[in-house]
């Protein structure tokens, strides 16, 4: 299993629906608003990275929400 932080930087107004489109995506675990440079930090899994690339792009990224995101792999086990 893969596990990362997603650090999202959203549309200026758009945080709570990117929110929603997070939540209702297949391997989040957790989803919160964040104060800082970023506005939203998301902890998901996946069953490789393959599949993180494409939960990150074709769901989060491409819901339309999203103004930059960085993504940090776990390492521990």
């Amino acid at each position: 299993m893969t596990r990362a932080y997603i650090l999202i930087e959203s549309v200026p107004g758009k945080e709570s629906d990117l929110i929603q489109v997070i939540k209702g995506t297949t391997g989040t675990q957790r989803v919160d608003l964040v104060t800082g440079p970023y506005d939203v930090i998301a902890f998901v899994e996946a069953p490789d990275l393959k599949h993180l690339g494409e939960m990150i792009v074709k769901k989060i990224q491409a819901s339309g929400f999203v103004a930059r995101t960085l993504t940090c792999i776990t390492v521990d086990q």
